[in-house]
């Protein structure tokens, strides 16, 4: 078996489930999960429809690339929505549609790193707490995971500036993600166009995760992309450059299991002829399903005005007693813990059938400390009423703990 296996570390929810095991939680108390990030709100029912209505294709093998009209639909999506000049992605050669973003950032490290020079490990640099796809895609293409801190005296952004040079000559991917998993922090262009900058200097692919970039609070200040930073530099190429966005969050399609990368055209190009050997193809009933989504902005309306009522309901609640980050976009809290987060999870579950994430469990230690410690991710994905049961739920357990100033 591949040897690079035996660095892969336990997958969040695995030892999430390890946490919780043996525990008997109150019978009286019905089980409200916000640990995982799967969108609860219904799926559109136009893009089921569309899916009956192209069942008869299934009997079609999908290309790799995808048909035109696919590509094209999320090109003139990404233009519109990213306020990008007319006819600048080429849906040809700069999009391609992929089974799920996780599948495509894991695929698309495997496909970046090259590991020619014997002397040198390559390294893939990502943000500290992190999605842990970006971790064991490094890991299992032979490169060393370098994590950047994102605490709260850099807006929980990673400081590029800081990170030393020989860090930068060595690394091969920086994975960005903004909005960001768990914090919903949000990099500003000029952020993202220090990364271009660096990228330009050092010799190193920039791929920006943006699949929460749908999930916003404002309406009126839509998180900008990284192919937005692109266009305003005057790189109407999008030289080194990818971005990954997704139909999961943006449309509460989890299983329909559809995104798409798109950037720099040679980029692109390379990762489809290692797709064309991966056979990660999308199916024709899922493309037509998918065109329709990406066509339809009032469901993303409504679907951010549901967050917003939410996140406004829970945080009036949790606020008396969690110090957590304004959130800005995404659908979850980070909110600091009164005790160690571990703990404080597995208490919670014990005593009030509530489910969350401890911080430790998407970070890793770094010189600093671990920025996930005393931190815990709220995924506020289950519908409102749950959602405030839980936040109920959470601040009676906050007043029961030892030292507590929480007013009831």
């Amino acid at each position: 078996m591949n040897s690079y296996l035996s660095k892969l570390h336990p997958y969040p929810f695995e030892r999430l489930a390890h946490l919780k095991s043996g525990i008997t939680p109150p019978a009286h108390l019905s089980h409200i999960s916000l640990s995982i990030g799967e969108p609860k709100h219904p799926a559109p029912e136009f893009v089921k429809q569309a899916l009956i209505n192209n069942i008869q294709s299934i009997d079609q093998y999908p290309t790799t690339r995808g048909t035109s009209e696919l590509r094209e639909t999320i090109s003139d999506w990404l233009e519109d929505r990213f306020n990008l000049e007319p006819g600048s992605i080429n849906y040809e050669h700069q999009v391609l549609p992929v089974c799920g973003t996780r599948e495509a950032i894991f695929a698309f490290t495997q496909a970046t790193i090259s590991n020619e020079d014997s002397d040198t490990q390559p390294l893939v640099v990502a943000p500290n707490p992190f999605y842990q796809i970006y971790e064991g895609a490094a890991l299992l293409a032979g490169a060393q995971p370098h994590y950047l801190d994102c605490d709260p005296s850099q807006g929980f952004i990673p400081d590029l500036s800081a990170v030393p040079e020989e860090i930068w000559q060595r690394c091969q991917l920086l994975q960005l993600c903004s909005p960001g998993n768990p914090t919903g922090a949000v990099m500003s262009l000029e952020q993202m166009q220090y990364a271009l900058k660096l990228a330009d200097r050092y010799d190193f692919v920039v791929a920006s995760d943006e699949c929460y970039s749908e999930v916003y609070l404002n309406e009126s200040i839509p998180p900008p992309g990284l192919l937005q930073a692109c266009q305003q530099l005057g790189r109407h190429d999008y030289a080194r450059c990818v971005v990954f966005h997704s139909l999961s969050k943006r449309s509460n399609l989890p299983g329909l299991r559809s995104g798409f990368v798109a950037g720099d055209q040679s980029l692109i190009e390379h990762f489809f002829s290692y797709r064309t050997y991966h056979g990660c193809s999308m199916s024709i009933p899922v493309q037509k399903a998918s065109i329709a989504a990406w066509k339809d902005e009032n469901h993303t309306i409504e679907n951010r005005a549901l967050y917003r009522h939410k996140f406004g309901a829970v945080t009036e609640i949790l606020g008396t007693c969690m110090d957590f980050p304004e959130p800005h976009a995404s659908f979850y809290l980070w909110p600091k813990t009164p005790i160690d987060d571990v703990d404080f999870a597995q208490q919670l579950f014990a005593q009030q059938n509530v489910t969350l994430l401890p911080g430790q469990f998407l970070s890793r230690p770094s010189a600093m400390g671990n920025p996930g410690q005393n931190r815990v991710r709220m995924a506020l994905v289950a519908n409102t009423q749950e959602c405030v049961e839980a936040a109920l739920r959470i601040k009676q357990f906050i007043s029961s703990l030892p030292n507590s100033k929480v007013n009831n």
